[in-house]
């Protein structure tokens, strides 16, 4: 089995500098289309696929990016490893704009996506007790500090829905809740890709502080922008540090995340919607089949 690395772009990156044999691809999903065509190719020698989140020109709002259809696609184009990259607030003064944070926790107060490929039909409960591959976030970790960004090993990302930014109040509760950044993209993004058995990282590269900072206030655009503009050139050299730290052998994850859906089908094989299982075939296919 070869290693794939697939990268999911936030706001500010739409495409991978230095792909070799780089092509744009369209897939058809069960789930609808996914955000935008898949950018695949190499790097190093390790084949790479990238897909933009918000889609190329940032068509999709954070409530309406096609979740499940990113995933599925991702896993139907072999991707084994899969780093997102997205912008956050901090709620930390020494997480200061233009850093990054390797995420390792979430708070989901997200309400208008779904959040799971099963349903009604085919039930299965996955572990998303620590919701990012552990091995994937230090080699990520890793890759960020070579780009010579500060860096910040370890974080919990509120996921608002958005599109609009906190208020003062909510700002301040999430800080006091121990949060650290927040975003509108992770969620249910990480809990799909666990249902999917890719091992996923989130890199979250702070642009402001969010409202609750006595000295910055509410959010800024123009700054965001201006940050967002710094960061993306990091996170462009994060990614093309990635391939010398995941060679292209693939070796199972010693986490489990290729394995989460071992024994977490609860639905009966007599009683599951066969249609539904269809539609699974990509996700969650090595443990339905037979």
């Amino acid at each position: 089995m070869e290693r794939i690395i697939g990268v999911m772009g936030g706001s500010g990156v739409y495409e991978i500098d230095g792909l070799q044999d780089a092509s744009w691809q369209e897939v058809n999903t069960p789930w609808g289309p996914p955000s935008d065509s898949l950018l695949t190719g190499s790097l190093d020698g390790v084949r790479m696929v990238f897909l933009p989140r918000h889609g190329r020109g940032h068509v999709h709002t954070p409530s309406t990016v096609p979740y499940r259809a990113n995933i599925d696609a991702l896993k139907q184009m072999g991707v084994t490893d899969l780093v997102s990259v997205s912008a956050v607030g901090s709620f930390r003064e020494e997480m200061a704009p233009g850093d990054f944070v390797v995420v390792d926790q979430f708070i989901d107060r997200t309400f208008a996506r779904v959040k799971s490929f099963f349903e009604t039909g085919c039930v299965a409960h996955v572990s998303v007790a620590h919701p990012v591959c552990e091995r994937l976030s230090g080699l990520a970790y890793e890759a960020a500090r070579s780009t010579g960004v500060t860096v910040h090993k370890g974080g919990t990302y509120l996921a608002m829905e958005g599109p609009q930014f906190s208020s003062v109040a909510e700002s301040k509760l999430y800080r006091s809740w121990g949060c650290d950044v927040i975003g509108m993209t992770n969620m249910p993004e990480a809990k799909l890709a666990r249902e999917a058995e890719i091992c996923y990282a989130s890199i979250a590269m702070v642009t402001d502080y969010d409202s609750w900072h006595p000295d910055h206030g509410a959010v800024d655009i123009t700054q965001i922008l201006s940050t967002l503009k710094a960061n993306t050139a990091h996170a462009k050299s994060l990614v093309a540090a990635l391939p010398a730290l995941l060679s292209a052998a693939y070796a199972p994850c010693e986490h489990g995340c290729d394995r989460a859906l071992e024994y977490a089908v609860m639905t009966a094989p007599d009683k599951r919607d066969t249609a539904l299982v269809e539609k699974l075939s990509t996700v969650a296919g090595r443990v339905l089949k037979g």
